[in-house]
C-alpha cells in the first residue's frame, strides 16, 4: 500500500526546494542582469534592475572575436565526449558482464584519480604538452578532458550497464552475435537513455572546464572559459563586459541543459525502479 505524504509536509519541501533552486540560480541571475548594465551602472552597487543598455555585448562583439572560442568550445567539447564514451563503452560492458575480483578496485582507482588537486600535477602535464607539441591545440585539449572526465564516465554506464539483465547477452551469444554486434546492437540500445545522460552530463563538464583551459592555451585553442578571462586586466575587472561575456559562454550550455533536461532525467534515473 503506498504511503500518502501528508499536503503540509509536501508543501514544506515544495518550499524548500524553490529556495534551493532560487539560491544556485541567483548569481547567474544577477549575471545576466549586470550585462545590460554600463560598467557605471555595474560598479555601483547591488541592483537587479538593468538599465537595458547592451553596450557591453556590442563591445564583446566588436573587439573580441566571439565565434572561433565559441567552436573552439563546440569541438573540444563534443569531441572529447565522443573519446570518451568510445573507450568507456567498452570498458564499463567488461567490468559489469565479466568482472574480476580486481573490478571494484579498478572502479574506485579510477575515481580516486578525481579526488587529486589538479594543480599536482600541473608541471609535469604542461612539460608533457610542450615536448609534444599539444600547447594551445584543440586535439591536446581533447584528449585531456576526455581523461580527466572519464572516470565519471565509467562509472555512470558501468551503474547504468549492470541495470541490463545478463540472459540477453547470453541469448545474443547464442544466436551468434559477435563481441563487437553484442555491444554495438544489443547492449548500447538497451542502454540509450542512459548513455544518453552521460553524454550530456560530459558535455557541460567539457564546456566548463576553466583550469586546464586557461593553462594550457592562449589563443588558437582558447575556449569561452579562456574567453572570459580574458576580460581581466592590470587596470582591473570590466564587469558589465564581463558579465557579457559570461553570459555568452553560459547561454549555449543553459539552452541545452533546458531543452535536454528530460532525457537528462531519465539517463540518472535508469534502472532506478524495478
Amino acid at each position: 500500500m503506498a504511503r500518502t505524504v501528508p499536503t503540509g509536509t509536501k508543501l514544506g519541501w515544495t518550499i524548500a526546494a524553490w529556495v534551493v533552486a532560487l539560491l544556485i540560480f541567483f548569481p547567474i541571475l544577477y549575471t545576466i542582469v549586470t550585462s545590460f548594465k554600463s560598467e557605471t551602472e555595474a560598479i555601483a552597487g547591488f541592483n537587479l534592475v538593468p538599465s537595458g543598455t547592451l553596450e557591453s555585448y556590442r563591445e564583446v562583439q566588436s573587439q573580441y572575436n566571439y565565434f572561433k572560442p565559441f567552436m573552439n568550445s563546440v569541438i573540444i567539447a563534443v569531441g572529447s565526449t565522443i573519446l570518451a564514451l568510445l573507450v568507456a563503452i567498452p570498458a564499463a560492458w567488461s567490468m559489469a558482464f565479466s568482472p574480476t575480483r580486481r573490478t571494484r578496485d579498478i572502479l574506485m582507482w579510477m575515481l580516486s584519480t578525481k579526488m587529486m588537486p589538479a594543480v599536482a600535477v600541473l608541471v609535469p602535464m604542461y612539460l608533457i604538452f610542450r615536448d609534444w607539441g599539444l600547447l594551445d591545440s584543440r586535439i591536446g585539449l581533447t584528449v585531456m578532458l576526455m581523461l580527466i572526465n572519464l572516470p565519471i564516465v565509467v562509472w555512470m554506464l558501468y551503474t547504468y550497464f549492470r541495470e541490463i539483465p545478463g540472459e540477453i547477452l547470453e541469448a545474443a551469444r547464442m544466436d551468434g552475435a559477435t563481441l563487437w554486434g553484442e555491444i554495438v546492437y544489443v547492449l548500447t540500445p538497451m542502454a540509450v537513455p542512459g548513455i544518453a545522460s552521460t553524454l550530456l552530463l560530459n558535455i557541460i563538464l567539457a564546456w566548463n572546464e576553466a583550469f586546464w583551459t586557461i593553462r594550457l592555451t592562449t589563443t588558437n585553442a582558447a575556449p569561452l572559459t579562456a574567453f572570459i578571462v580574458s576580460f581581466s586586466s592590470p587596470q582591473g575587472l570590466f564587469w558589465a563586459k564581463l558579465s557579457a561575456a559570461s553570459t555568452l559562454a553560459i547561454a549555449p550550455i543553459l539552452v541545452l541543459g533546458w531543452f535536454s533536461q528530460k532525457q537528462l532525467v531519465r539517463g540518472l534515473t535508469f534502472g532506478a525502479v524495478k
